[in-house]
Formats: structure tokens, C-alpha cells, sequence
């Protein structure tokens, strides 16, 4: 069964899902070995790993490397951090592509500015709400494209700068265009 599928079959079950991050091939195969049922490739650690910020320093061909090495590596779903996309809406459409050729259950985009800040940062700062919308829209059209063989988790960072009554309507929007996963980044209960 493809990743995506099992992926599909987990997010139905009623428990919570624990999905610790890794960053390579070794940590993934840790997290496999520890029974952990998903992994996330994190770009925070994917940067951290090489002595960088998670400052939008990797370019996609090096995190596009990262997330085949480690879905390469484990039988378990991965999902992968696809930041911004790396540009406009086409960019997007290329990363999404890409992430399901490498076999991941699931790619996340953001709704950040590019060069995008760690969302654990205060000087983060996120795009105008139709644009986000276009983003993730354009996420969920390449993966149509492709057979739906890999879901889209949509974040939005959007609860730091602009309240959580806005976050709350940018996944609500997500979801509407076709988001299957949406993550409000920070709440505060």
C-alpha cells in the first residue's frame, strides 16, 4: 500500500498519532525501530543537522534530497516539511511533485514569507491571506495531477502576528480548497 493510503487510514483511527521528527536516514530508521507508526522530516532539523538556521538557507534540491534518502530508508509514512515551496505557485506545484516521487505519505506547506523564519521565532511573518489560499491550492492541484499519492498539510503561522481568529479562518480556507490536514502553528490552549 503507498504511503499516502496508509497515511489516509491512520488519520482515520480515533487515537492521536505520535510522530517524532528526524532529519536523515539514520533518525528515521531510529524512530521506525522505536515503533513509532510516521516520521516527520523536519526542515528545522534537516537545517540543524548541517550547522544552519532554519532560515530558508536549504534550497528545495537539498531537502528534496533529504526527504528520498529518508523515505528510502523506513517502511513507515513520512511526511516532509515543504516550507514555503520555494517560490510562487508554480514552485509549489514542482515541490509537491517532487516530495511524491520520493515516496512521501504527505507534504507541509506554510503559509510564511520567503526566506521564511523558524516558526518558533517571533520575526516570522506570513503572506496576505489570498495569497496563502493560492498556495495551498495550487499544492492540492499538483497533487491531483499526480493521483493523489501524497496529502497535503497546510500550516498556517498566521496566530503570532495576526490573532487566532485569523489562523483559524486561513485553515478553515485550506480545508475549503483542499487541504486534507490543516496545523495551526503555536496555540496557546
Amino acid at each position: 500500500m503507498a504511503a499516502a493510503a496508509r497515511l489516509r487510514q491512520m488519520l482515520q483511527r480515533p487515537q492521536l498519532q505520535l510522530m517524532p521528527c528526524c532529519y536523515d536516514a539514520l533518525s528515521a530508521r531510529l524512530v521506525e525501530q522505536a515503533g513509532f507508526p510516521l516520521t516527520f522530516v523536519s526542515g528545522f532539523s534537516v537545517s540543524a543537522s548541517r550547522a544552519l538556521p532554519d532560515t530558508g538557507l536549504l534550497s528545495y534540491g537539498e531537502m528534496l534530497d533529504s526527504m528520498r534518502n529518508v523515505s528510502a530508508a523506513v517502511c513507515i509514512p513520512c511526511i516532509g516539511d515543504g516550507d514555503t515551496g520555494y517560490g510562487n505557485e508554480v514552485n509549489v506545484k514542482r515541490t509537491v511533485r517532487g516530495y511524491a516521487q520520493a515516496g512521501l505519505a504527505a507534504i507541509m506547506i506554510e503559509d510564511q514569507v520567503s526566506p521564511k523564519r523558524c516558526g518558533h521565532t517571533a520575526v516570522k511573518a506570513v503572506i496576505p491571506f489570498d495569497e496563502a489560499v493560492r498556495r495551498v491550492e495550487a499544492a492540492v492541484d499538483a497533487a491531483k495531477e499526480g493521483g493523489d499519492n501524497i496529502l497535503i498539510l497546510a500550516r498556517t503561522d498566521a496566530r503570532g502576528k495576526l490573532g487566532l481568529s485569523e489562523g483559524i479562518e486561513r485553515c478553515k480556507a485550506f480545508a475549503e480548497v483542499g487541504a486534507h490536514i490543516t496545523f495551526l502553528e503555536a496555540p496557546r490552549s
